[in-house]
């Protein structure tokens, strides 16, 4: 075999890989999304689940996750961005630093089940919050704390050196270098890792049913201060998020629907996840024009 018809070979084997992917993802969302748009209405978006009659929905299911994800994005957005910076800009090679990776390293490989028996009992039973919105935050938390890290470190040590040393030989100290130099021109990486970030935590199930728990009470949305036990910004509450709704339809529920109210939410979730994607790509190319 000469080496063009190697090339031709190899060629073709990555754009058979290349087109089977693709091939595999478009089946998979073009059979959610076809069975459940059928579903998907106003009323079924915005109305409580049913226990036992058909007919119920999905609309508290969809606020707790949203507001359960801007929850663990305020805990771990500020915690990355500084363990980013640290790990770009101030972290030498050394014992400690390889300890640091190897933490992150191993939390990011943690199976988010595991996440969620750890915060069953540290969230959940030595605070005494009980099954919480809080409580899965946290979880979230956990699971989503290494890729943050991550995404700010390359987007700190992708930023052009010469912008850097620039900034200091202007007399500008290190400090006002990384706030006002290198993360200004790391933003679009960052705002693009972040929101990726929060597409893939929306989807997250396994450690919220030890956590945020399985059930979710009657809000009163004309209740707004979280203090009050119904009011749903309360984060003390149960919060079923839709990805958990979905797998306590198929496993426990008694509705007559069951495969409708599943094929529905199933075809929402992928709805909101692939548009925090597109969004990321968006933003991305947007904020690199502007900058470019």
């Amino acid at each position: 075999m000469n080496a063009r018809t190697a090339d031709k070979l190899a060629t073709g084997m990555f754009w058979a890989g290349a087109l089977t992917v693709i091939a595999l993802l478009l089946f998979l969302i073009g059979y959610i999304l076809y069975h459940g748009a059928k579903v998907i209405d106003w009323h079924f978006l915005t109305s409580p689940p049913t226990n036992i009659a058909a007919g119920g929905g999905i609309g508290p299911q969809i606020f707790n996750s949203f507001y359960l994800l801007v929850l663990s994005m305020l805990i771990t957005v500020p915690i990355g961005l500084l363990a980013g910076v640290y790990m770009a800009e101030y972290a030498k090679n050394g014992p400690l630093v390889k300890i640091i990776r190897t933490c992150i390293e191993t939390l990011a490989s943690l199976p988010s089940i595991v996440v969620g028996l750890f915060g069953l009992i540290i969230f959940v039973n030595m605070t005494g919050w009980g099954y919480s919105i809080l409580a899965g935050a946290f979880a979230l938390s956990v699971i989503n704390l290494p890729f943050i890290v991550r995404v700010t470190e390359e987007s700190i040590t992708g930023v052009q050196k010469e912008y850097k040393e620039g900034s200091l030989a202007l007399g500008a100290t290190k400090w006002q270098t990384i706030v006002k130099v290198l993360l200004p021109t790391a933003f679009p990486g960052l705002i693009t890792g972040f929101v990726i970030s929060a597409g893939r935590i929306f989807g997250e199930a396994a450690a919220l049913l030890y956590t945020a728990g399985m059930s979710s009470p009657n809000l009163n949305f004309s209740r707004w201060l979280p203090t009050y036990p119904t009011s749903p910004f309360n984060p003390f509450r149960p919060g079923e998020t839709l990805a958990v709704h979905i797998w306590k339809v198929n496993s426990e529920s008694l509705i007559p629907d069951v495969r409708a109210v599943a094929d529905g939410s199933a075809a929402v979730l992928i709805i909101v996840v692939l548009l925090f994607n597109i969004l990321a790509r968006w933003i991305g190319r947007r904020m690199q024009k502007r900058m470019g």
